[in-house]
């Protein structure tokens, strides 16, 4: 992709294209749905005219807007397709390097725990509240974004944040804890301690799997410590020659299970209070190609 600007100052596109991937990404749960209305921006970014280009009073918040509007698009069309969905739907995860976890806003906004609550939003609340709320931007900006007038757009994020806070997790855990119960979470599991993985796991823990009907995954949450448990104890029978490395997922230490039986998964665990209180594990394979592209650029 190469720059529209001069040679001494980058193109606003390239210069803030992290940003448009983020807000694109926060609205949709899917790197490669991101990805694609990243594309279709800088297509009709490119495509104007250099001195309407160069009109463009604010050429972030132009871009933002078309973001969004693209994004919505996007977003309303995978809310159709996702209400034939086999078994539970979980965003798509994203590697994300460790100092995200240190932005502890950033980390929670882009955590699975926190997308899996977004997708509780209608498309026009999702993208008024993580415009709002995660980027800050003026609400004159948004209400030109989602075609509503300021006044609605403020209405719409209120009811959202009161929607959001009464579902998301609290997630501020420092690193060194997250690490510490990461690892006596999977010591448990690979050795199939039961005492173990009751002593890690919060009394009212939920699993949430997504294999999309193309892997093999539980379709309905499982609640609480003891089905969690039951569920997670057979793994050391069950797994074939398994490859566990720990990552850093949305913002979080995450897991990645590769097993010649089961195949691939990766693992977002919420921590409260020193245990674990919610395990999503991606394991449809269809949802995996950007981390797997990710990893390989990576080597």
């Amino acid at each position: 992709m190469s720059s529209l600007g001069t040679t001494d100052r980058p193109d606003p596109f390239v210069a803030h294209r992290s940003l448009f991937f983020t807000v694109a990404y926060e609205m949709l749960g899917s790197a490669a749905d991101a990805e694609d209305v990243v594309q279709e921006a800088w297509l009709r970014w490119a495509e104007l005219r250099p001195d309407v280009r160069a009109g463009v009073r604010d050429p972030r918040a132009y871009l933002v807007r078309t973001v969004t509007r693209q994004a919505l698009n996007r977003l309303r069309a995978l809310s159709r397709r996702r209400e034939d969905y086999v078994g539970e739907w979980l965003p798509e995860p994203l590697l994300t390097v460790p100092d995200v976890a240190e932005d502890v806003e950033l980390a929670e906004s882009v955590s699975i725990a926190m997308l899996t609550v977004l997708e509780s939003l209608t498309p026009v609340e999702r993208a008024a509240f993580v415009l709002r709320e995660v980027f800050d931007v003026p609400y004159e900006e948004i209400a030109e974004a989602v075609g509503k007038s300021a006044a609605a757009v403020r209405q719409i994020v209120s009811r959202a944040r009161s929607h959001v806070v009464a579902r998301r997790p609290r997630m501020r855990v420092d690193r060194r804890e997250q690490q510490e119960v990461v690892e006596r979470f999977l010591a448990a599991v690979t050795t199939g301690d039961v005492q173990g993985l009751m002593d890690v796991l919060a009394p009212d823990v939920v699993l949430i799997a997504d294999g999309g009907g193309v892997a093999q995954a539980v379709r309905v949450p499982v609640y609480g410590a003891k089905k969690v448990t039951n569920l997670l104890r057979s793994f050391p029978q069950a797994a074939l020659n398994p490859k566990i490395a720990l990552l850093w997922l949305n913002g979080g230490l995450g897991i990645r299970i590769d097993d010649e039986a089961g195949g691939t998964s990766l693992i977002s665990l919420v921590v409260e209070g020193g245990r674990i209180a919610r395990i999503f594990a991606m394991r449809n394979p269809d949802k995996l190609g950007h981390v797997e592209e990710e990893t390989r650029l990576a080597r």
